[in-house]
């Protein structure tokens, strides 16, 4: 994976190809690739219609981009990566020759005609955010304060913010992003810190990892980013939420995929890309068939394109040379989305040395691109023989030190002068919260947290409360919040609010003064359980996830309330985890006696197991040993809750993820008939006793798993309630209409890989399971890819289905999900069992002809 600079994430791309043919030319020419002049490689873009592709910029003025961002005035702030990949070698990639620039178009023209360098003298720079006076410039793995102290646009001090910004020396592994988010932090890719300016201070604070090279927003501030081999992820709530219970690991909400389309189509031939030797990866024409470079997705929220581009979401794809758009959808809390022309991207070029590693959105609403123009974008530390020798054959180890900036417009377009917002009021800033473009909302709201002229409190409250934008009371809400002028007053009434962005976000900020004042905290929990019922899944949601701010008695009947109807939704379960922090056995017991929940269902059981897992977590005796009572019943009372809670405290009890808890006596429940043997050596290993041990009462399997092994065992069967329980139930043993057993099936204890492949891309048409044949109406037709899915929660889940309900296929290995996911890089459809069938003879066959 290379995401050097924001460039290529290339795990397995590095990419060539040939030049200067038409659309439809696939040959794959060894000889040298020639070097276009700006106005040579305007005329090699293919764009949707009725848009143009405009230069802004071009070498000397600007080389290397990487990163790019307008400033409040309509500059053009320019990151230039000098020093990234001079040789094949990558020699000197330490010199500090890297910069930052600042260009402007001083005649209006549309046209960067003049270049301030700001800073320079950089070590591989790689992300930028303007701050008051200054910005934030990350070089040399490390976050800098510079400041422009005379306004002269050049940096004159520059003061150490973090030493440990990046995390890592390499580039595709390194933070980057600093992405103002709606909530005035500032977050990163590839990362798990986000940053806030305090005062005269930086404060750093952790959150969850995001993606690889580069990050972004939408209108409702959820945050978008990818990974090379999976163009576009998001978080459906807000950060830091879902991981505030320390006993609960959630599996949904945080690095949502929001399409399995893999599918990217060049329009020139690729054959440098870094494992274009491997089967699958280019097709027929040499022409790479999916993201290997996937970066730098931007949400677009300007109006200058038509109106259907409104929140398309783009992704570079650098490796291909092109660019994709996805539109985006909303069911409910999730998000999805889809190439509106499968077949046709967006913007792809016939020069392989297009390179587009970032995008933005300009003042005047166009959609601008980075291109790097460069021939190498793989790094060194990736460099396969294979492309080495194909960069050097085709001379794509020279020019360097060039660089492009495009601007994407409708054909009709003219530029305009922008507003200097730098000079504007701030009752003026105020009235651009509601701007039609989304530049000027958050450039308004930085600027106005920036001044903190609580002079405008009032106009800000005015918009609030009787303004018609609801974009702009969301901002005006968030401007508030970074001023420090928020009070509980404004947001009461606010919890009730005809819109939906509104009331959540209104709630959401109530949660400190919540946790303050207990008479705010009573008015709150009466609006939210006066209100929850009739309120959007958005609403309620947030409702779970700001449920901890409330007193336990009135936190725990909304959350009741919320699971019982909801909890068919995994997003929605993990929430009101989330809220559940050292309340689970309170929380469980409650549960238990509700009319609602006598009679189960398969949501239920999932919620109770998942519960009941936090609970052993927190590793409290008391509560534990209050577990264990009330599952301590005759037989005849054994209902569906005792069996979920038996089925947790197994799996975790194979885990032996914690020291055992000391009993003062054995069980009773062990010893009941309704316990069975492997039930009660498993849930053994969590107690000690008086003559017993835990973690050694288990019996010896087959296939032991290692303790990393019971612990990826223990994590597998999470993501599996969350991914995998509705089609093959909780007891793996499948579900009539859905999908075949997991239970004894030879397709998951045998060949590893091609378990792999399934869950991958997927499989479709009948299937035979231990002797049986299960086809479409019985089951659904096509079990669907999940190649969104990292590969560690691909191999837990492995880990879990080989070696639960009497499958014993011990331990997969470590790396087999990734070089599937490598080596069978391309396949963009489903399998059918009979390829699977093939595959495992050839591979057999291979096997055995190397012994």
């Amino acid at each position: 994976m290379v995401k050097p600079i924001n460039i290529v994430c290339l795990l397995s791309a590095g990419l060539l190809g040939m030049l200067g043919f038409t659309d439809h030319i696939g040959l794959s020419d060894s000889g040298p690739t020639p070097v276009h002049s700006p106005a040579e490689e305007l005329g090699t873009f293919r764009l949707e219609p009725g848009l143009s592709i405009q230069l802004v910029a071009a070498e000397p003025l600007v080389q290397d981009p990487v990163v790019m961002t307008f400033d409040a005035d309509g500059r053009l702030w320019v990151v230039e990566m000098r020093g990234y990949m001079r040789t094949i070698d990558g020699d000197g990639e330490k010199e500090p020759i890297g910069r930052v620039s600042v260009l402007e178009d001083t005649n209006a023209d549309g046209r960067m005609d003049a270049s301030t360098i700001y800073l320079d003298s950089l070590v591989m720079p790689r992300a930028l955010a303007l701050v008051p006076g200054g910005a934030l410039v990350a070089e040399n793995e490390k976050l800098w304060l510079t400041r422009d102290v005379n306004g002269d646009l050049k940096a004159d001090t520059k003061t150490l913010v973090d030493a440990a910004y990046a995390g890592s020396a390499l580039p595709e592994h390194a933070g980057n992003g600093l992405w103002r988010g709606i909530d005035n932090w500032y977050y990163n890719a590839k990362s798990r810190f986000r940053y806030r300016q305090m005062g005269t201070n930086w404060q750093r604070d952790s959150t969850e990892l995001r993606g690889q090279w580069g990050i972004s927003h939408d209108d409702q501030g959820r945050l978008y980013y990818n990974y090379n081999w999976s163009q576009l992820h998001a978080d459906l709530v807000p950060p830091n939420y879902l991981s505030r219970n320390k006993n609960h690991a959630p599996t949904t909400g945080i690095d949502h995929g929001l399409t399995i389309d893999r599918r990217v189509y060049p329009i020139r031939s690729t054959p440098a890309v870094n494992r274009g030797y491997i089967p699958g990866t280019l097709d027929k024409e040499a022409r790479l068939l999916e993201f290997t470079a996937a970066c730098s997705p931007l949400v677009y929220r300007g109006k200058t394109l038509p109106a259907p581009y409104m929140g398309n979401v783009f992704v570079c794809e650098p490796s291909g040379n092109l660019i994709k758009r996805n539109v985006v959808g909303e069911q409910g809390v999730l998000l999805n989305a889809h190439d509106p022309h499968p077949g046709t991207e967006f913007l792809a070029s016939t020069d392989e040395r297009f390179r587009p590693v970032n995008l933005a959105t300009g003042p005047d609403g166009a959609l601008y691109v980075a291109d790097m123009y460069k021939g190498i974008v793989q790094h060194k530390a990736y460099m396969t023989p294979y492309l080495r020798e194909q960069t050097l054959a085709r001379h794509l180890d020279a020019p360097i030190n060039r660089g492009r900036i495009w601007r994407i417009v409708p054909t009709s377009w003219k530029p305009t002068k922008p507003a200097n917002l730098s000079v504007a009021s701030s009752a003026q800033l105020a009235g651009y919260l509601s701007h039609a473009d989304g530049w000027y909302r958050d450039m308004a709201q930085r600027l106005l947290v920036e001044r903190n002229d609580h002079r405008v409190v009032p106009t800000l409250l005015n918009l609030i409360h009787t303004g018609n934008n609801q974009l702009g009371r969301f901002h005006a809400l968030w401007t508030l919040e970074g001023m420090g002028a928020l009070q509980s007053a404004y947001l009461l009434p606010l919890v009730s609010d005809h819109n939906a962005l509104v009331s959540s976000t209104a709630i959401r900020l109530l949660e400190p003064f919540a946790a303050n004042n207990a008479q705010v905290r009573s008015s709150l929990a009466i609006l939210l359980l006066k209100n929850w019922a009739k309120s959007t899944d958005k609403q309620v949601m947030q409702m779970a996830l700001s449920a901890q701010a409330l007193d336990q008695p009135a936190a725990q009947q909304l959350l009741a309330n919320i699971v019982t109807k909801y909890g068919n939704m995994p997003l929605m379960r993990d929430a009101v985890l989330s809220s559940l922090g050292n309340m689970e056995c309170a929380f469980l017991q409650r549960l238990w006696v509700l009319p609602a929940w006598k009679t189960g269902d398969a949501s239920k059981q999932i919620f109770l197991e998942m519960l009941t897992t936090a609970l052993i977590r927190k590793h409290d005796r008391a509560e534990l040993t209050a577990l264990l009572a009330l599952l301590d019943v005759d037989k005849k009372a054994v209902g569906w809750q005792h069996k979920a809670v038996l089925t947790a405290l197994s799996v975790q009890g194979k885990s032996a993820n914690q020291m055992p808890v000391k009993l003062s006596a054995a069980p009773a429940l062990l010893f009941r008939s309704y316990v069975n043997a492997a039930e009660a050596a498993a849930i053994g290993t969590l107690f000690d006793w008086p003559g017993h041990a835990g973690q050694t009462s288990i019996a010896q399997k087959k296939n032991p798993l290692t303790g990393d092994e019971q612990k990826l065992f223990a994590a597998g069967r999470q993501h599996y309630l969350t991914t995998c329980a509705g089609c093959h139930g909780t007891d793996g043993a499948g579900l009539n209409r859905f999908a075949p057993p997991l239970a004894g099936s030879d397709w998951v204890t045998g060949d590893e890989k091609r378990l792999a492949l399934i869950v991958l891309h997927g499989i479709e048409g009948p299937i035979s399971v231990a002797g049986k044949r299960y086809d479409a109406p019985n089951i659904l037709p096509v079990m669907p890819a999940h190649s969104t899915m990292d590969d560690a929660t691909i191999t837990a889940i492995l880990m879990y289905i080989r070696n639960e309900w009497g499958n014993d296929a011990g331990p997969i290995g470590k790396r087999t999900v990734g070089m599937t996911r490598v080596t069978s890089q391309g396949r963009v459809m489903p399998w059918k069992a009979a390829e699977l069938i093939k595959y495992a003879v050839e591979a057999n066959a291979n096997t055995t002809s190397e012994k």
